[in-house]
């Protein structure tokens, strides 16, 4: 038991000797000894998920009243991932959760982005984006139904039917699933021309 205690102490005072060298901070300081272990202890605003978040929220709140401000909030929350979420943290359950939290989460933030482009009049820019987002992520709607409204404001109506007949043939062969709502509605938009979608 003692030979783990000194091996911890010792890892505990090169990460202090590391994060010092890199921070403007005394080492002890941030890597502070509390009873028996160890917190470190630094601003949330250091911490990429947090900012992401934080980013990420502030667009989506502004995304169909302010579509512009929604773009640059939402793709300087995106620059911030290098990979998928946490994969050089370590392994267990805690890990696990929080990766697939902050993977859901940037999902949402890059269909809100769209969404935003949409409603900024950038249909045309977001077609080959969507298709392969619709393509790899053919479980998430709202890709496609996206898709479905940039083809449509571009001219191509028919494309964009058959993105609806593609997704309910993949949803009920991938997971015995229907169309939603939501993709319901925008294929019978779509077929009587509706304004709305302009």
């Amino acid at each position: 038991m003692g030979n783990a205690r000194n091996a911890l102490q010792a890892n505990v005072v090169r990460l202090r000797k590391l994060l010092e060298g890199v921070a403007d901070r005394p080492g002890d300081e941030l890597v502070r000894t509390l009873g028996s272990g160890y917190v470190l202890d630094v601003d949330a605003d250091s911490i990429d998920a947090y900012r992401f978040r934080d980013l990420a929220d502030l667009g989506s709140s502004c995304v169909t009243r302010r579509p512009a401000e929604a773009i640059d909030l939402l793709e300087r929350a995106l620059r911030l991932w290098r990979g998928p979420a946490l994969f050089d943290v370590g392994d267990g359950l805690r890990f696990r959760i929080e990766a697939a939290r902050l993977d859901e989460r940037r999902l949402s933030a890059r269909e809100d982005l769209i969404a935003a482009k949409l409603a900024n009049g950038e249909d045309r820019g977001v077609v080959s984006e969507l298709k392969q987002l619709a393509a790899e992520y053919p479980e998430r709607e709202r890709f496609s139904e996206q898709l479905m409204v940039a083809l449509y404001r571009n001219g191509r109506q028919t494309e964009a039917l058959d993105v609806f007949h593609h997704t309910r043939k993949r949803l009920a062969a991938e997971l015995g699933l229907e169309p939603g709502h939501a993709l319901r509605e925008l294929y019978q938009a779509i077929l009587v021309h509706d304004q709305v979608l302009l």
